[in-house]
């Protein structure tokens, strides 16, 4: 199985590095899984115009096709104004409706204040509802308090959270697959 994070933001270190985590929590679990990481600072994705994913640029294609080749995902982002980040939304308008059908896609958010915990459940779930995805109950959501200054997560119920959400993924994925045979 391939599973694929898409950090979200195009500054900073905190969200991609939550993804990433939660990456690495699912390959300990189980070292099969084929793992990579988006960090869509690191792409030039074109803003959505309405033609063809064929019409915009290579890594707009790779990105798009990466996620839609994956057979489960984590997305992170961090809170902005209470709402997800722009680049993730444009990402997820590039999506066919039934891009995350039959997989597990996951949620990770980083914020300044406990006050946007609630985004990942009124704002992104119902994006990645509607895109067909199947959304775990357990997600992940980090303060920027609970870094060190290296950008350490230094918060031990994060870091369980984080286990939590790998194994609730891992296992949903395999029953999906499962009944996919």
């Amino acid at each position: 199985m391939k599973l694929v994070g898409i950090s979200g933001s195009l500054i900073g270190s905190k969200t991609s590095k939550v993804v990433y985590e939660v990456l690495m929590a699912i390959k300990t679990a189980d070292p099969t899984i084929n793992i990579e990481l988006i960090d869509l600072k690191d792409y030039e994705v074109e803003f959505v115009k309405g033609t063809p994913l064929s019409y915009y640029n290579e890594d707009t294609i790779n990105v798009v096709n990466t996620i839609q080749s994956a057979d489960f995902l984590v997305f992170g982002t961090p809170i902005y104004q209470a709402s997800i980040t722009g680049v993730l939304k444009n990402l997820f308008d590039h999506m066919p409706i039934d891009a995350f059908k039959s997989k597990v896609t996951a949620m990770v958010t980083t914020g300044g204040t406990d006050k946007h915990f609630l985004v990942t459940e009124y704002h992104l779930k119902p994006i990645l509802s509607y895109l067909k995805g199947v959304v775990p109950v357990g997600n992940v959501f980090v303060q920027n308090d609970d870094f060190n200054e290296e950008n350490e997560i230094k918060n031990t119920e994060v870091s369980s959270r984080i286990q939590k959400l790998a194994k609730e993924m891992l296992l949903l994925q395999k029953a999906l697959n499962k009944d996919q045979e």
